[in-house]
């Protein structure tokens, strides 16, 4: 199993979600955050005279934990559904997961996705 995480920009939330329930994933968690990559804060857009000097940018943390044969589906869905073409477009990271447990259930790995 992999833990895909996306940091997206806030606008796109309901295009990806709306993506991953088509993928039939229903599961996942979302985290507000604030960030910058490369751009080190351009907003490629906001004019520098509107007083804004947070080079931190609001972003959303996506993550979602699925089975090793739907990683490719998911990241070119989060990919595709997060795309506006300007700076700042987020991230995806994937990371492998050894364990998952339902804590109501205790079932294990697949069963507690």
């Amino acid at each position: 199993m992999k833990k895909i995480e996306a940091i997206i920009k806030p606008f796109k939330l309901s295009q990806v979600k709306e993506a991953l329930h088509e993928l039939g994933i229903s599961g996942m968690t979302l985290v507000d955050v604030k960030g910058f990559g490369r751009q080190r804060g351009s907003t490629g857009g906001i004019d520098p005279n509107d007083g804004y000097d947070d080079e931190f940018l609001a972003k959303m943390k996506l993550e979602v934990i699925v089975e090793d044969n739907q990683v490719d589906d998911v990241i070119e869905s989060i990919k595709t559904s997060a795309y506006s073409g300007k700076i700042g477009d987020g991230k995806i990271f994937v990371s492998n997961i050894e364990q998952v447990i339902r804590i109501r259930t205790g079932e294990k790995d697949s069963d507690a996705v």
